[in-house]
């Protein structure tokens, strides 16, 4: 329960990799993300450092992933981090950070999408239900004075 959720913006490194295993599909790929912030030097905002993950989608998502994204692509991620370090004999300990996503969509502060349902396949029909009436009164004086009318009816009587 005491997971690290974490929101990732950046761009799509590596072309997603699109595997049918048996616990369902599953997806990978790079996400670089790059800080930038305010050189008062140069007067101007500068790249720092880059940070890369690996990013792994699962079920539908892994599914719109591979359907959707590209390389350069700028992205929004939100998943659990998890850091893992590895051990190698004769070389120094490595560290990776991989996020298991929930949620990937395109970055719309830097362009636009178009957004197209999933087919999803039909488990059980539910009947259609009816939609809500939406609509207000027209504002007749007549129909006025009989909603008036009935929300004073409506109302419930206090007993002291």
């Amino acid at each position: 329960m005491n997971e690290t959720m974490v929101c990732a913006v950046g761009n799509v490194a590596t072309p997603p990799v699109y595997r049918e295993l048996a616990a369902g599909p599953s997806a990978r790929f790079r996400l670089a993300v790059t800080s930038r912030y305010w050189d008062r030097e140069k007067n101007a905002w500068t790249d720092g450092h880059t940070n890369f993950f690996t990013v792994w989608a699962n079920r539908q998502l892994a599914t719109n992933v591979a359907a959707s994204l590209t390389v350069g692509d700028p992205v929004v991620v939100q998943g659990r981090l998890k850091v893992r370090t590895e051990a190698r004999e004769g070389q120094p300990n490595r560290s990776s950070a991989d996020l298991d996503a929930v949620a990937i969509g395109h970055d719309l502060a830097r362009g636009t999408s178009a957004f197209r349902r999933a087919n999803r396949p039909d488990t059980a029909a539910s009947p259609p239900r009816p939609e809500p009436d939406w609509e207000t009164p027209a504002g007749d004086s007549a129909d006025a004075t009989e909603q008036q009318e009935w929300q004073r009816q409506a109302e419930p009587v206090a007993v002291t």
